[in-house]
């Protein structure tokens, strides 16, 4: 499949410099920053540098560099976070939404961090 990237998108602006962020971690292939409207104690948004839409989209295009440096930065911030449970922590909770089902608001992928309480069942049964 062909993806369409919008580099219009708020985080290629972001990545861009022409909108501020609060960063909590940067490296060659991955940027985190805070989310402006957390949904815990810990709410960061994890995004990769290149022009991804949505995860399988990175995960099949990207390179083994990107995929590895991205997974090891969120491996990072719960590290430094103390999220990681049975370090000390009492867990987090990763999502990134994909498509119109999965409620993508954003056409750049992110993975959202959550964690510092106790968060609930993530879905609920649909009638």
């Amino acid at each position: 499949m062909a993806y369409a990237y919008d580099d219009q998108n708020i985080f290629a602006k972001i990545l861009r410099g022409e909108i501020p962020n609060n960063t909590v971690m940067e490296t060659d292939h991955t940027l985190a920053f805070n989310d402006i409207m957390p949904q815990a104690p810990n709410h960061i948004l994890v995004i990769p540098k290149g022009p991804y839409v949505c995860y399988d989209h990175f995960a099949l295009e990207a390179s083994d560099a990107e995929i590895a440096d991205f997974t090891r930065t969120i491996g990072k911030i719960c590290a430094e976070l103390e999220l990681q449970p049975g370090a000390g922590g009492d867990g987090y909770r990763l999502i990134s939404n994909a498509g119109e089902n999965g409620v993508q608001e954003v056409p750049h992928l992110h993975v959202h961090i959550l964690g510092g309480r106790w968060l609930g069942r993530m879905l609920q049964k649909a009638d």
